[in-house]
């Protein structure tokens, strides 16, 4: 049986009475496509309730608000101290519940960060007085009295036997990620002379005052769990390391159940990348916080940050480093992990690639949606879904991301599939960074899909186009064109030397790519490009037309930049080539004309779509569809999606 051989992570684990059916725990998330009010809505408890389907021992809901007076992060998170969100709350504890999970929720105060304060008008509260902008304040903050410390203690008591009344089975406290509480215990930013601050006894009187009233209000039959960071990895001396997370650890240790034990701050944007960790950093990367920290406390651990694979998690824990596995985005990317590992069926297991995607969706559009799992908050749409009113023959032109994302869902809806790929591999474009190190779980991605086609009645062809006289000769019902784009190859004066190459070969024929490298493009993948040759002991140059980057402002890019720098990759913005030679890039920037050496130039300057291609095959069925790059070069995050869309419309009609 494969609990067998992940015994230590699928050992039940009894707190307080309270059975967690195995050590895998969906840490706390925020879902903010909540109604107005931010009381959760059906979609809310959808998303977080297929968590628990999937077989995750307790499912955490973020980012509750304990104090709508001083502590409001944002105008749309749910609210434990408002009458008006119980009947969500419930409906949310009983859904977690009723698959056999524990249901959890997180009080959280922002402190200085409560930019909703703002919104409505109200001041900032924090451990000290400080000026707008210190340590990233949206505004002047007040210094906590004795009597708003207390209301705030008092809030956090009131609000978890909320919780608990509504059938939550624990409450999580986040002391970690630069809040309220970890204002409190920070030297940085908790300067009082009172009893509240000063040594790390005082600092810490805060949050053991939090959690000794909310074990008074609670009762002694329900866990207490501790969100905390390990240490905050900030530049400077703005930060605190390990020791000190130890200490707080040590000072918590009996007052909580267990510590989860994260890393970083929210409000320094280097710090989030720990926090959530980026895909330049290795699996478990936060774990060894975790792991100094149980030698030092007799409560349970758990470790959070870059866990995907149930062997990792399973080494892991064996290893003595923690004894509970959170996980956050891998929860969004496959919420069936659990089951997924206990019925042997690992290699169907959709790993996190580490994209950032869901963040900035979040973020910005106020849902979470995954690049890999198009299901991630369609949750109820595809459990409401009824099957197809017919069940037809689908070609899908292309075997690359959203080819086989289409292929997948149209053969999982019943439709007869038949997918036919140009080249000999499934995968598209995208194989060529097959070798890449930070993108490992990208091609761990592309091999599931891969594996899953293998494995089901999808009749692949490969080394086939499919022109419109082949098309015709199938007589399918349906065409999916996904043909993808090809390069775009710049109007520059010796842009078809021998030594410059587009950068699709450039990764596959990396140890071809000469000492010093000029790319030409500073998008996402001129960019990555740099940083991967520079890997391997390359010197790169990013010559880019624009005055910045032409990348999206997510997490990604802040990682993509953190290590551009320390790579030492020099990027050249407002900078036009106009001229390639043998070993030279000749451009003109603001300040006059300037040569770079180059044993190799790259191009990385957009792609073409091949829509003519795609448009020849619109009349060949009853039924059409074009998706991903073959309409315009986006994301994974894009053609999944389209594809998955595309594929569950067949036969709805």
């Amino acid at each position: 049986m494969s609990v067998d051989k992940y015994p230590h992570l699928f050992q039940p684990l009894v707190i307080r009475g309270t059975v967690f059916r195995n050590r895998i725990f969906a840490a706390p998330q925020g879902f903010y496509n909540v109604d107005p009010t931010g009381y959760p809505n059906a979609d809310c408890v959808a998303f977080f309730e297929a968590k628990a389907r999937g077989g995750m021992a307790a499912v955490c809901l973020g980012d509750c608000i304990v104090d709508s007076e001083t502590g409001m992060k944002g105008s749309v998170l749910p609210k434990l101290d408002d009458p008006g969100s119980l009947p969500g709350l419930a409906t949310f504890a009983g859904a977690i519940a009723r698959h056999g999970a524990i249901a959890s929720v997180e009080l959280q105060h922002p402190g200085i960060y409560a930019r909703g304060m703002l919104l409505a008008g109200k001041p900032l509260y924090g451990p000290s007085e400080m000026k707008a902008g210190t340590y990233g304040a949206a505004a002047d903050v007040i210094e906590m009295s004795e009597e708003t410390i207390e209301h705030v203690i008092e809030k956090f008591a009131k609000s978890a036997a909320f919780a608990k009344s509504l059938g939550f089975g624990m409450i999580t406290v986040h002391g970690g990620h630069g809040w309220l509480l970890n204002q409190f215990m920070s030297s940085h930013l908790n300067h009082r002379k009172d009893k509240w601050g000063g040594s790390v006894e005082n600092r810490m009187r805060f949050t053991i005052s939090v959690m000794e009233a909310i074990r008074r209000a609670v009762g002694p039959h329900i866990p207490l769990e501790i969100r905390i960071s390990g240490a905050e990895w900030t530049e400077g001396d703005e930060g605190y390391d390990i020791d000190e997370g130890v200490r707080f650890a040590k000072a918590l240790d009996g007052y909580a159940d267990i510590i989860h034990v994260s890393a970083g701050t929210h409000e320094i944007r280097e710090s989030v990348t720990i926090s959530h960790p980026s895909m330049f950093l290795e699996d478990g990367v936060n774990s060894k916080y975790a792991a100094e920290i149980k030698k030092h406390v007799n409560c349970y651990v758990g470790t959070v940050g870059s866990f995907s694979n149930p062997q990792h998690m399973e080494d892991t824990l064996a290893s003595g480093v923690a004894d509970i596995i959170h996980i956050a985005r891998q929860s969004l990317a496959d919420p069936n992990l659990p089951i997924k590992a206990r019925t042997g069926r690992e290699d169907e297991i959709l790993e996190c690639i580490r994209c950032m995607q869901c963040y900035r969706t979040g973020t910005r559009l106020g849902s979470h949606f995954c690049s890999i799992n198009p299901t991630t908050t369609r949750e109820r749409e595809v459990l409401m879904a009824p099957p197809p009113l017919a069940k037809k023959t689908v070609l899908i032109a292309g075997g690359g991301i959203a080819g086989m994302q289409a292929a997948i869902t149209a053969a999982e809806r019943g439709h007869k599939v038949i997918l036919c790929e140009k080249g000999p591999k499934l995968g598209g474009a995208l194989l060529c960074e097959d070798k890449v190190p930070f993108k490992k779980h990208l091609a761990g991605y592309i091999a599931r899909q891969v594996l899953v086609i293998s494995r089901s009645a999808i009749d692949v062809r490969l080394n086939t186009e499919v022109t419109p006289e082949y098309a015709k000769a199938l007589k399918p019902d349906v065409i999916i064109a996904a043909l993808g784009a090809r390069p775009v190859k710049p109007a520059i004066p010796g842009i078809d030397g021998k030594n410059v190459i587009g950068a699709e070969d450039a990764y596959i024929n990396a140890d071809s790519v000469g000492t010093n490298v000029v790319i030409l493009g500073g998008g996402l993948v001129g960019l990555e490009l740099a940083v991967y040759l520079s890997m391997l002991g390359r010197k790169a140059t990013v010559i880019e037309v624009e005055d910045k980057l032409t990348t999206e402002e997510v997490l990604h890019t802040v990682a993509l930049m953190m290590e551009i720098d320390r790579l030492g990759v020099d990027v050249r913005l407002s900078s036009n080539t106009t001229e390639i030679t043998g070993d030279a890039v000749i451009v003109e920037c603001a300040d006059g004309t300037a040569r770079f050496a180059a044993d190799t130039v790259v191009y990385a300057t957009g792609q073409r779509p091949l829509l003519d291609e795609a448009i020849a095959l619109h009349d060949c069925a009853d039924e059409f569809h074009q998706i991903g790059d073959c309409v315009a070069p986006k994301t994974i995050m894009n053609a999944t999606h389209k594809a998955f869309v595309a594929a569950y419309d067949i036969g709805a009609v």
